[in-house]
């Protein structure tokens, strides 16, 4: 069974909403976005600016992809003078006291970690570090200066294995098989420790292939859209009949920001698109929007690949008011042309 199960808000959580909501209507809040320059932070800073809200961000631009590209990701909001950026390490204690005693900081959006299964494989004892001792980190940092919302970023991957379709929240969490779901199921059950301890609000979101605008380059849309248009071949891994239940960027985005405005008292809520995707349809839409034939080669599935994702978002609808709007077919043809102006812009 799975020994977690998140539970509804209370109504000590239904006042702070109250005052989350007031504060925001007022002068704004500062909101703690680890992972800023990433792929969804960076997509998330933009939107909290838009709102007026004040955006404390941390990031240390690590090497797992150029870091050019989060430098770039995050231009327009270095020019905001409501954003205010560390440079730095979610293992770095130290440096989480600083950015919480010069910022009184009203909700922390925990982004950051390292991402992608397969190279979990490759360097497990590097994900352990990040993804569950940064988080208690932060936790830590929470716990001795009170906030009134934390929302913490999970995955799909945690499912795991699971045999029963579509995933839901409820289900037991007893086969995750990769470094990464492991560390993500970690900072879930943290999270829920933190929560009951310390009546931290906290709200973990699972993400599901998240894709769109300012993806990481290792992601199948991402990767085969650059691919592709180089001329290069596609490498699959398997059949090309694995499943996703691929979410585009704003849907996401659409999420998180209830769920920042939204505290629970602890919750997990599945944010995805509620559609399956086989990647050779994928590959398709992809071939459609660049006016290319892709060449496949195919590979054995790789260790931690999973067959099939796909969302229960029953629960998303009802707390958050979540309604995923951009089905693959859009999502595809709106990333394919945010690529191609991007790259005409460095010719």
């Amino acid at each position: 069974m799975n020994p977690v199960r998140s539970s509804p808000i209370k109504k000590s959580s239904a006042s702070a909403k109250n005052s989350l909501k007031t504060e925001k209507a007022s002068n704004g809040m500062n909101i703690l976005v680890t992972g800023a320059a990433g792929f969804i932070g960076s997509n998330l800073t933009d939107k909290l600016l838009e709102k007026n809200e004040r955006v404390i961000a941390i990031d240390d631009f690590n090497d797992f992809y150029d870091p050019k590209l989060k430098e770039e990701n995050i231009q327009g909001a270095l020019k905001n003078p409501n954003f205010k950026l560390y440079r730095g390490d979610i293992l770095d204690k130290a440096l989480l006291e600083k950015i919480f005693k010069e910022n009184s900081i009203d909700v922390v959006c925990h982004l950051a970690a390292r991402a992608g299964v397969r190279q979990s494989l490759k360097d497990p004892i590097l994900y352990e570090e990040v993804n569950c001792l940064g988080t208690l980190n932060l936790l830590e940092a929470a716990k001795r200066h009170p906030v009134k919302n934390f929302v913490f970023a999970s995955s799909s991957s945690v499912y795991g294995l699971n045999s029963k379709v579509p995933f839901s929240e409820d289900d037991p969490i007893s086969q995750p098989i990769s470094p990464y779901a492991s560390t993500k199921r970690a900072g879930e059950l943290m999270a829920f420790t933190y929560s009951h301890l310390y009546k931290i609000p906290i709200t973990c979101l699972r993400f599901f292939t998240v894709y769109g605008e300012r993806g990481r380059s290792e992601m199948s849309v991402a990767n085969f859209t650059h691919r592709l248009w180089e001329g290069k071949e596609l490498i699959v891994n398997g059949d090309g009949t694995a499943k996703r239940d691929f979410t585009y960027i704003g849907d996401i985005l659409q999420g998180v920001l209830a769920s920042i405005y939204k505290p629970f008292s602890y919750e997990i809520i599945n944010l995805g698109e509620s559609r399956v995707v086989e990647l050779s349809y994928l590959i398709s839409l992809i071939e459609k929007n660049l006016g290319k034939k892709a060449k496949i080669k195919y590979l054995s599935p790789e260790p931690g690949d999973v067959p099939i994702t796909y969302a229960d978002i029953n629960k998303a609808k009802k707390l958050l008011n979540y309604q995923p709007k951009v089905q693959i077919e859009e999502g595809v043809e709106r990333y394919v042309k945010w690529f191609l102006k991007k790259m005409a812009k460095r010719q």
